[in-house]
């Protein structure tokens, strides 16, 4: 009985911790996107649908969240190669060469990487164009392709931080309030998705 309760507490502490840091990380999606909406374009982002415990969807059928999902990743690409095309088309007003950055070259592979993940998600709404293919093994490597993404744009994200347009635009406090938040939400988005797989590995065994 004692050890009953000694578990059932640490899965109790566990789980408001884990609630904690998706509700913190959902307020420096806020922060954070109030600070770039101030100097630049606001981003989008929609894995945190799926956070058992931080989703503002999570009461709401798997099959809805996954159509929110769908529709917040194709607005984000959207927006990702519209941003890209508008960054290539002023680099060529301006005569200035392309990708010369580390910024530059990682957020051209982080917009490749993020239009390619979305597009062989496809299988996942229609089953039917992947033969062969279990769903849950698509939906694996669809997690494990999209925190590659993720991480991705985040790096590209620090890099950009350093650049002389932010920096000379954003005070040290800001900067460091930026980075901190856009560090925290890779983080928690990299807990969930490993956490995720991980528990049903757990189930499965």
């Amino acid at each position: 009985m004692l050890l009953n309760k000694e578990s059932g507490s640490e899965l109790r502490i566990y789980g408001c911790t884990r609630a904690a840091s998706a509700a913190l990380s959902h307020c420096a999606c806020i922060v954070f996107t109030v600070t770039i909406a101030l100097l630049s374009r606001p981003g989008t982002k929609a894995i945190l649908l799926f956070s058992p415990r931080g989703s503002p969807l999570k009461t709401l059928p798997h099959k809805t969240k996954s159509r929110a999902h769908w529709i917040l990743q194709c607005l984000c690409v959207t927006c990702a190669i519209l941003g890209l095309a508008a960054i290539v088309y002023n680099k060529h007003l301006s005569g200035k060469p392309h990708f010369t950055s580390w910024h530059g070259l990682l957020g051209v592979i982080a917009v490749c990487a993020v239009a390619l993940q979305s597009l062989a998600a496809v299988p996942l709404i229609y089953h039917s164009l992947a033969k062969g293919w279990s769903l849950a093994k698509l939906k694996r490597y669809h997690a494990a392709t999209g925190l590659v993404a993720y991480l991705l744009g985040s790096g590209s994200l620090l890099l950009g931080l350093r650049s002389a347009w932010f920096t000379g635009s954003a005070g040290e406090h800001t900067w460091y309030l930026a980075a901190a938040c856009c560090a925290f939400n890779a983080l928690v988005v990299m807990n969930q998705v490993s956490s995720a797989y991980t528990a049903k590995k757990r189930l499965q065994s």
